[in-house]
């Protein structure tokens, strides 16, 4: 019987693949960095047959090292970078233009011009986002309106669109599949969170001909088979999720309430709200949690308002579903400030040198860096704020210039869980925390001290890979159920506030003037 689950976990550097048993260990690994294309200043591509020829070389190298064939597999749990936008020619596979990816900001005028239109609180009351280029929705129409012929080729039904997660799936299908999940499809900015369908009034604003998206289904559902071509047999695609649902799912936050931040190129920090779609009154976004069709998505918190709902407009497919929501907030620039000292700066060799560069000095000597290097995200959504580095003196040196980066992603967390805070009314006294960054143990323990709450740090670090094989496994049978996996997270360190209350407001002040001054540059 087949003994593991593979999870693509397609980011925004890398392809990575890593497969799992059923204790949630890590069989085996592998990762594959591709291209970053800056075209123009604000404006980030990304190659998209370069992500698929990275995501398969990983996938067969990570099969290969544990001398694993097809056989061996249960099922594939996909997850992916959000809201980057690719169209493709849907007879030739041909994308008609790079993938525009999340952080870039080129449509930043055409978010002015919906804001022009007062569709600001439609937006937010039907897709529970802000209006911001960080979303598809005008990537897709950017990418219509720019490419030559593209507009009509897609009103003639020649060309699709998808995110990533739609763009490997129909890749592994061999073009048989065109489809996303809902945690995906929420981050469009033109799907309606609360119908579970793609929104009429914004497809028609943007002028985006409906014959172009994807169906939409529960993120752990059975979306199809890998061609025996690909990988070499078939395998059941039962899994998809945004890598920041997936996550969360992955760390088990299955609970009303309970937070989880993602230490990655950028900082995403999620709370599962249940089945209520909380609206924020402090610069977050509401949007949809995975969950498996047929399953409650929170144990013990039962809705009584069943949705019956058509899952795209596309679609004549009917399904009884109860969604889970979440707030989150997104931090731009988290892990990618510390490969920009890496590869930009050329301050250090390897990311993990941060830690001990960080500990040489006791302090930043009262300099503070905004990492705006593509605007700010929650709780400002200001895309037009740059980066700065305030406070310098004659004793800075780059070892503060090193601890300062690392500060900035645990300042940014706590702007945005002070806004959860308020949003749910709830005091947060626990974060779990995962990703790349997390395993950086003073960034762990500074986090602690600046939110005054503990961080948990769970053994297997990996949870948003972790997370797409868990809904891939639970819609076979691999798990029986949540509590099934909740048995497989176990503590790796626990990291306690250890600062006084009036060094953490010292820091925090400061922390708040440099923003200004960030926000004063635009």
């Amino acid at each position: 019987m087949p003994q593991y689950i593979l999870a693509l976990d397609q980011g925004t550097t890398s392809s990575r693949c890593i497969i799992f048993d059923h204790n949630g260990a890590i069989k085996s690994l592998a990762q594959k960095e591709f291209t970053q294309l800056y075209p123009q200043p604000g404006w980030v591509e990304h190659n998209p047959m370069e992500i698929w020829s990275s995501q398969l070389a990983v996938a067969a190298e990570a099969m290969a090292q544990a001398g694993l064939t097809t056989s061996d597999i249960k099922a594939i749990g996909i997850t992916n970078q959000r809201e980057t936008t690719i169209v493709w020619n849907k007879d030739t596979g041909e994308p008609i233009h790079n993938a525009i990816v999340w952080q870039c900001r080129r449509t930043a005028e055409k978010v002015e011009e919906l804001k022009s239109l007062n569709l600001t609180d439609y937006i937010r009351e039907h897709t529970g986002l802000i209006p911001d280029a960080y979303f598809s929705a005008t990537k897709i129409a950017w990418l219509l309106d720019n490419i030559d012929g593209a507009r009509a080729r897609a009103e003639a039904g020649e060309l699709l669109f998808g995110t990533v997660d739609t763009w490997l799936v129909w890749k592994l299908t061999a073009g048989k599949k065109h489809v996303t999940d809902l945690t995906n499809a929420s981050r469009t900015m033109i799907f309606d969170i609360h119908r579970l369908c793609w929104d009429e009034k914004l497809l028609t604003t943007l002028n985006i001909p409906a014959n172009i998206l994807p169906e939409v289904y529960p993120s752990g559902y059975h979306f199809g088979d890998t061609d025996p071509a690909v990988l070499g047999g078939e395998i059941p695609i039962a899994g998809i999720a945004g890598d920041q649902q997936a996550a969360l799912f992955g760390q088990c936050c299955f609970e009303k309430g309970e937070v989880k931040n993602t230490y990655g190129t950028g900082c995403f920090l999620l709370m599962n709200t249940g089945n209520e779609a909380i609206t924020s009154r402090h610069g977050l976004i509401t949007t949809i949690a995975a969950s498996v069709a047929g399953k409650k998505p929170s144990p013990g918190n039962d809705n009584s308002k069943r949705i019956t709902s058509q899952f795209s407009l596309n679609s004549s497919h009917i399904c009884d579903f109860s969604p889970a929501y979440a707030l989150e907030g997104s931090v731009f620039v988290a892990g990618a400030a510390v490969q920009w000292l890496r590869d930009g700066m050329r301050m250090i060799k390897s990311a993990s040198e941060s830690q001990e560069y960080a500990e040489k000095v006791a302090d930043t000597e009262g300099c503070y860096l905004v990492p705006a290097f593509t605007g700010l995200g929650a709780p400002y959504w200001n895309p037009y704020t740059r980066g700065v580095l305030v406070g310098i003196t004659r004793g800075f040196t780059k070892e503060h210039f090193i601890r300062a980066a690392l500060e900035a992603i645990a300042y940014q967390t706590v702007d945005v869980l002070k806004a959860m805070e308020e949003d749910a009314g709830v005091l947060i006294t626990g974060l779990k925390v995962d990703g790349g960054a997390s395993a950086n143990d003073f960034l762990m323990q500074f986090q602690a001290d600046i939110l005054n709450a503990e961080a948990h740090r769970p053994e297997c670090i990996e949870t948003t890979a972790l997370g797409a094989a868990y809904l891939a496994g639970l819609t076979v049978g691999f798990w029986a159920d949540m509590n099934d996996i909740r048995q497989n997270w176990h503590l790796n360190r626990t990291f306690a506030p250890s600062i006084e209350a009036k060094q953490r407001e010292n820091l925090l002040s400061g922390w708040r003037k440099a923003v200004k001054c960030a926000l004063a540059w635009e």
